[in-house]
């Protein structure tokens, strides 16, 4: 199987680390080696993304962490505090968003534009009196497309410097240089970069207050209660040391897979690429006019190539990408989309690869 799902999950790196099997929160020996393994990891996932150990909260992966920066941010004062979000943010962010309205938090969703990108002073613009909250995702999941999300976190900290700014990097992390940078809050998880499932992070500026909306014993300083994942932890900052080391080698080879991929596929009938604004180097995102994507991926799988044709977070669903809507496609144009994500397995060949079943099917 030829496996061009990357954005979906990536194939977990080879690790050489083993970790303590202990509950870090007791106090004997068994446990104290348990808390050793998470407190290092944590050291070590903080350097990487240019934070301080205690600014990282562990959480089971990157939902947990965008339901944790949204509710906890608009929740943490007396009263529901409004949120500020995009039309084309990944489901964890959008439906904790509404449930935040539900429970009376103000909310606003900018618009896009046809190119798939927020325009950042759209954003400090929809800020107000009530806002607590604005989340602005670095890179979409479905079309890859880069947003201006330090252009929006800068725009607005100069309309109102004590609203807090969140980004979801969960899908730049592998190829972009993602720093917690002008952010108060950002969402990583670890299987989008050769982690294992369960398992990521938010990184939570120092100073900046959460309601938690996990209780119990109190971990993670009081922000994440929970029995610690002590090997997903100590795997997570292995993934992300592993990832940001090998960063060049990845963007040079799946640049050429992508490019290769493109070049034969482009002149195909009725291909049409989503590529008029920066996107990530492993995203390739294309429409086929009048053809199914659900039929399209039956075949593909036949062939042995595996692909989708958006977030993989839909269980299922065979609803029009709310994304794609957002850029002002039909529902005709968005069912006859497909994703094709490369990844560290990935290989120049494989783009040549895609291309030739790619064909065969359409043919």
């Amino acid at each position: 199987m030829l496996y061009l799902d990357h954005a979906a999950t990536t194939p977990p790196r080879p690790f050489v680390r083993t970790a303590p099997f202990g509950n870090p929160s007791g106090m004997h020996a068994v446990a104290r080696a348990a808390k050793h393994a998470v407190e290092a990891a944590r050291e070590q996932a903080a350097a990487l993304i240019d934070a301080e150990p205690l600014e990282v909260v562990f959480t089971s992966g990157g939902t947990e962490s965008d339901n944790l920066a949204i509710l906890g941010s608009a929740m943490a004062g007396d009263q529901p505090g409004g949120v500020v979000t995009t039309a084309i943010e990944h489901e964890a962010v959008l439906e904790a968003s509404r449930f935040a309205h539900r429970l009376g938090a103000p909310l606003t969703v900018v618009p896009v534009g046809r190119d798939g990108r927020v325009d950042p002073e759209r954003v400090a613009a929809a800020v107000d009196d009530d806002t607590s909250i604005v989340s602005v995702m670095w890179a979409n999941n479905e079309t890859g497309i880069v947003q201006r999300a330090e252009e929006v976190a800068a725009a607005v900290k100069a309309r109102r410097p004590d609203v807090l700014v969140h980004t979801d990097a969960a899908q730049a992390f592998v190829s972009e240089d993602v720093t917690s940078g002008p952010f108060d809050l950002l969402t990583l998880s670890g299987h989008k970069f050769g982690g294992p499932q369960g398992v990521g992070l938010l990184y939570v500026r120092d100073g900046v207050r959460l309601q938690p909306h996990l209780h119990g014993g109190g971990q993670e300083l009081g922000r994440r209660s929970g029995t610690h994942n002590v090997a997903g932890i100590v795997a997570l900052a292995e993934a992300m040391e592993v990832a940001v080391a090998d960063r060049e080698r990845f963007r040079a080879d799946v640049a050429e897979a992508r490019r290769r991929f493109e070049t034969a596929v482009r002149s195909l009938p009725g291909v049409k690429f989503t590529d008029g604004a920066p996107r990530l180097v492993q995203h390739s995102h294309l429409r086929i006019e009048g053809a199914s994507s659900q039929v399209l991926l039956i075949r593909l799988d036949e062939a042995g190539l595996a692909a989708s044709s958006g977030s993989a977070c839909q269980s299922g669903a065979v609803d029009v990408s709310h994304v794609l809507r957002a850029m002002g496609w039909t529902d005709e144009q968005a069912r006859s989309a497909l994703r094709f994500t490369f990844g560290w397995t990935s290989r120049p060949e494989d783009g040549d690869n895609a291309a030739a079943i790619l064909s065969e099917v359409l043919s």
